[in-house]
């Protein structure tokens, strides 16, 4: 059997193997360096999930903070285990997602606004100001929500390029074009 969620604890919380609890456990410091912080330049999700924050586990949440600078896009993902619940609480920002049926659903977000992406579906946000940064925080029904980025898993994992051509309707040449374009900076 398969799951797609977080597995059911029998007890409060998993005690780390360490096992070491007190309240230091149960407290995550990671979104400090916002305070007071410059803003990025590029878009930037700092995230506490289980990885991050191990008191998690089982718990079947986490959290992430964009930032998204003047024209920066989240660009299309989704998250396998999870819903995604975003709460805009700077600027404006374009989000959507697409569901099963290949309908695109999108809405223009101000602060104070609320959008859930469903659990599974490809979805987007991008801060289409041109003067202003937006800065959002979102939360997940799972401790490890997982991500499947679309443009890298399609342009940098490796499928092969006439695959790409075909899929997309165009040639190998444009593929690969996209793939330089996504490649790691050196």
């Amino acid at each position: 059997m398969a799951m797609a969620g977080d597995p059911e604890i029998l007890t409060d919380f998993v005690v780390p193997p360490n096992g070491t609890v007190d309240g230091n456990f149960f407290t995550y410091t990671g979104f400090r360096v916002l305070v007071g912080g410059a803003p990025p330049t590029a878009f930037k999700v700092l995230k506490a999930s289980l990885a991050e924050f191990p008191a998690l586990d089982g718990q079947s949440v986490s959290y992430a903070v964009l930032q998204f600078p003047s024209g920066t896009t989240n660009p299309p993902h989704t998250h396998p285990r999870s819903a995604e619940l975003l709460f805009l609480i700077q600027g404006s920002l374009q989000v959507g997602f697409v569901d099963t049926k290949n309908n695109l659903f999108t809405q223009t977000l101000q602060v104070g606004d609320l959008f859930v992406f469903p659990k599974g579906l490809v979805h987007f946000q991008y801060n289409a100001d041109s003067q202003k940064p937006a800065l959002a925080i979102s939360a997940f029904g799972s401790a490890n929500a997982g991500l499947v980025s679309i443009p890298s898993t399609l342009f940098t994992t490796g499928i092969d390029d006439n695959v790409l051509a075909i899929s997309f309707k165009t040639d190998v040449a444009t593929i690969q074009k996209l793939k330089a374009g996504l490649a790691p900076k050196p």
